[in-house]
């Protein structure tokens, strides 16, 4: 009989197991160099962009309303397309942390987002060398907090959704999901407080290692 497969950590990818807004941060930057564009307007622009919860569509829209004539639209159609995939980078200690949790259970990142930007993050911080699994919004038609992409992840390493962890830094989308489905959780705080929701994490981490390691240690 095959040994039961125990169940998943299910991990966010943008701004959990990667600093998706310091990639993005370093993409403006560079994107208003190379335009000649004031250089302090990166900080309007990552409050437009909001750790990517505003959809594309409306940062480039709100691009072109202030930059008019002086960006071609195809250049910031490239920007953000690539996302700053090509920036993305794997903390050490998150990488040490992430090892020592698939050496003994399915890790799968569950992330919101298009398919080709997410994958090229994945790919190139090297996370697909680590964890089992990867579902993206996009990929299977739905977004965090449905339940449905929870299910998805699970089942894409063929392990029981039932005692699984969830982690990620948005209360919204990843304790809310994990929320709605029973399942614990731990929420990547980055110093931030927890406040108005009606429901509240297992535990809180500043951080995505010290999130994995409190999990490890749970008996």
């Amino acid at each position: 009989m095959a040994e039961a497969v125990p169940p998943p950590l299910l991990i966010d990818l943008d701004n959990t197991l990667i600093d998706r807004d310091a990639a993005f941060r370093d993409a403006l930057t560079a994107f208003l160099g190379t335009w000649q564009l004031p250089v302090p307007d990166v900080e309007w622009l990552m409050t437009v962009d909001a750790s990517g919860y505003t959809p594309r569509q409306d940062v480039a829209r709100a691009m072109a309303g202030r930059y008019g004539g002086r960006v071609p639209e195809s250049a910031v159609e490239a920007l953000l397309d690539q996302g700053a995939a090509d920036r993305v980078v794997l903390p050490p200690e998150t990488r040490a942390a992430l090892e020592r949790a698939a050496a003994g259970r399915p890790c799968v990142i569950v992330t919101n987002g298009r398919t080709a930007q997410q994958e090229a993050k994945i790919r190139r911080s090297g996370l697909d060398g680590v964890v089992h699994g990867w579902v993206v919004s996009e990929a299977v038609g739905h977004k965090k907090p449905a339940p449905e992409i929870f299910r998805a992840a699970a089942a894409t390493v063929g392990a029981p959704l039932r005692g699984a962890w969830v982690v990620g830094d948005s209360p919204q989308a990843d304790i809310a999901g994990a929320h709605r489905l029973g399942l614990r959780s731990v929420w990547v705080s980055g110093g931030r407080p927890w406040t108005g929701m009606p429901f509240a994490p297992t535990r809180i981490a500043h951080d995505a290692a010290t999130a994995i390691t409190r999990i490890l240690d749970v008996p």
